[in-house]
């Protein structure tokens, strides 16, 4: 019993964070999102019929994207726990063999909606942050000059604090967030007793009765129909994070209920006061509450930023640990919640990007031009690899699966469509983003490829050259040397190097190769494999999955378990340094080839990234032709 009451304080507490963290994004969505159904450059009227469509499509929106499509399936497709599309790949990836177009594609589809989730997360916390501070209008046109430099010093907070940790963020977060939702629902109430007849809305038929005798306009009112559920996609990425049943409970018990009530009390206000379009988030509230509700607004807003950048610090780190991004600093802020981490590198980018997007959109209503080609594009990518996870991981029939996915890919199609009329007014700068990302990951994946290719070319047989060395050709010095490499049929090149230089090899040698996995986490039990080989050589194969950060301590410990003896500050680390040599061989564009350089020269050094003590480092420098 009292196991019982501890786990449920535990679901409890998670669940609150949860809050804090996972549905920021999309609980602030009610700043801006019906407000732009109407207020936008279409110029919809605020009539019943139009009013009860809107607000009908809003909610259907949220319960087939959201409700039907990412709580009920979606979360599902955990990968031993994490989430982000990169995870749900990695689960189709084992499935497909060889180098053929199916896999091709396949890759593509992954490294594709993780790229536009970048794009999305540069967009979502200066939408809502801006979305939130404009309410000071609402109240006097004294703080207009005001919203800018204010937007601008949340931004740069929000990204200030992400070192301490998604888990403590979430922790000060959550509480605020549960107010926030009891808020706007109470206020969502108080706008449905102005009009109970908006609770018609309900009704699916008066969202497809809409878009039937709209027309072009009905087509248009889609992609702002479409910002009610910015940060869906943050929902599965943040998995890692707390787990499904927190995230599910978050969002049947507090957020959805929340998000629904308001929506039909920001139409029942419209109903009856149309004047109200201008913001009727903040019209909804009475007069005295005005300005606590935009000072909870603000800080929801910056809650709202967690979303996505939480979701993009797991996503980079999966990336990097699967090979399709160079290697860099990555924190690990809890030491109870494995999923929990910070990356310098992305947290400066994403808060230079937002800085720039607000200076250059300066409102919120300019941002929602820029917003939704992307996340839709994301979602369609999230469905595709679905469907393959459904059939090869679940055994689905492919007639039910077939439908489900051509259901939510119909409804997808149709808010990329709506939102691709959008790209000449800002659309066009996620995908930018996204493009860039795209080239950056599939430049690495294939340059690395490339490297290793080459290697094999010239690589000579471990057991070749232990043959040589035990016929005396060698003087044996003391000590132990640890060669790091990923090649576990030859000899690594440092080694080669070392002995055609010096020709001398320490008394023992570890050949160490760290191998990432296409799951998440590796159990402990099998993680290292300790071999015994002649000659004094040892070889260690270490593997993690591709949410965990290989740590040398760790390996060392576990070799002393096995019987190898070995101690971080008592081993000569020996590392290849490769110097990249372009030529215009093929393989990759010279641009490619240059950009590719940029990287490796940029990527944080495998000292730092292994933890291995920099005073006990021997880099083996070499040329390579590219």
């Amino acid at each position: 019993m009292q196991t019982a009451e501890i786990s449920r304080q535990r679901t409890a507490g998670l669940v609150v964070c949860a809050l804090g963290v996972v549905f920021g994004d999309i609980g602030t969505s009610p700043l801006y999102a019906l407000r732009e159904c109407f207020h936008g450059a279409h110029g919809l009227t605020p009539s019943a019929p139009h009013v009860l469509g809107v607000l009908s499509l809003v909610i259907w929106t949220l319960i087939l994207i959201v409700c039907l499509k990412y709580m009920s399936f979606v979360l599902r497709a955990d990968n031993h726990g994490e989430g982000g599309i990169l995870a749900l790949f990695a689960l189709t990836r084992a499935d497909e063999a060889g180098q053929g177009k199916r896999r091709t594609i396949l890759v593509l589809t992954g490294l594709l909606g993780a790229s536009l989730l970048y794009g999305d997360g540069m967009i979502t916390p200066c939408i809502t942050v801006l979305g939130a501070v404009e309410g000071l209008n609402v109240a006097t046109p004294f703080f207009e000059p005001w919203i800018i430099p204010l937007s601008l010093g949340i931004l740069i907070a929000i990204f200030a604090v992400q070192h301490k940790g998604t888990g403590k963020v979430g922790g000060v977060f959550g509480p605020i967030m549960l107010v926030w939702f009891i808020a706007i629902g109470l206020l969502g109430l108080r706008g449905i007793l102005m009009a109970p007849e908006v609770l018609a809305a309900l009704s699916p038929w008066h969202g497809i009765d809409f878009l039937l005798h709209s027309g072009k306009i009905g087509f248009v009112v889609m992609g702002a129909v479409f910002l009610a559920v910015t940060g869906a996609e943050a929902l599965y990425a943040d998995l890692g994070h707390f787990g499904p049943r927190p995230i599910r409970l978050g969002w049947f018990l507090v957020a959805f209920p929340a998000l629904a009530l308001n929506y039909f009390g920001q139409g029942a206000l419209i109903l009856k006061q149309p004047e109200a379009l201008a913001n009727p988030f903040y019209m909804l509230a009475p007069g005295w509450a005005l300005y606590p509700l935009v000072v909870l607004a603000t800080v929801a807003s910056v809650i709202a930023s967690q979303a996505l950048i939480s979701g993009a610090f797991s996503l980079t780190m999966q990336a990097i640990q699967m090979g399709y991004l160079p290697r860099m600093e990555i924190r690990h802020t809890s030491s109870e919640q494995r999923g929990q981490i910070y990356i310098p590198t992305i947290n400066n980018f994403l808060l230079f990007c937002c800085l720039a997007l607000v200076l250059g959109f300066r409102s919120s209503s300019n941002l929602a031009s820029a917003y939704g080609v992307a996340v839709t594009l994301t979602m369609i990518s999230t469905t595709v690899l679905l469907f393959i996870v459904a059939r090869r991981r679940w055994g689905w029939n492919v007639l039910g699966t077939g439908a489900l996915c051509a259901g939510l890919l119909l409804v997808e199609i149709i808010f990329f469509a709506a939102n691709a009329l959008k790209i000449w007014r800002g659309g066009w700068l996620p995908l930018v983003v996204a493009a860039g990302f795209l080239a950056v990951m599939t430049t690495w994946r294939t340059g690395r490829r490339l490297l290793s290719r080459h290697m094999k070319e010239g690589l000579l047989p471990l057991e070749t050259f232990l043959d040589d060395l035990s016929l005396g050709h060698a003087m044996r010095v003391p000590g132990t040397a640890v060669y790091m490499y990923g090649n576990l049929l030859g000899t690594p090149l440092a080694l080669l190097q070392n002995f055609k230089l010096n020709r001398s090899v320490h008394e023992r040698v570890v050949l160490l190769t760290i191998l990432a996995t296409e799951e998440p986490y590796v159990d402990p039990a099998v993680r290292l494999q300790v071999e015994t080989l002649t000659s004094g050589f040892h070889r260690v194969i270490a593997r993690y999955g591709f949410m965990e950060k290989a740590a040398i301590g760790e390996i060392f410990s576990g070799c002393r378990e096995r019987g190898l003896d070995l101690s971080p500050n008592a081993c000569t680390f020996v590392l290849s340094r490769e110097t990249l040599v372009r030529t215009p061989s093929k393989g990759m564009a010279m641009w490619r080839k240059y950009l590719f350089t940029l990287m490796s020269r940029n990527a944080q050094s495998a000292t730092a990234f292994f933890g291995l003590p920099a005073n006990r480092v021997v880099e083996m420098g070499m040329q390579i032709e590219f």
